[in-house]
């Protein structure tokens, strides 16, 4: 009978597994909540773009009615 050895250096594969687990479930988190992020900006840039768009048109729109007036 052998005797256990109580200075066994290592993991054993079970503890491997819940860490791979562990960091796996954390990535995915962090990659959803990534996205949540992403989908966010764009739709801030997408409205920030449409506010300069239609400032544009304003200041097009003021120009050509003052050239009209004779400015």
């Amino acid at each position: 009978m052998r005797l256990l050895n109580k200075h066994k250096r290592g993991f054993t594969l079970i503890e491997l597994v819940l860490v791979i687990a562990i960091i796996l479930i954390l990535a995915s988190v962090s990659a959803i909540a990534v996205n949540d992020i992403l989908k966010t900006s764009q739709k801030g840039a997408s409205s920030a773009s449409q506010a300069v768009t239609n400032m544009k048109s304003k200041v097009t729109d003021e120009e050509n009615d003052l050239k009209s007036k004779g400015f």
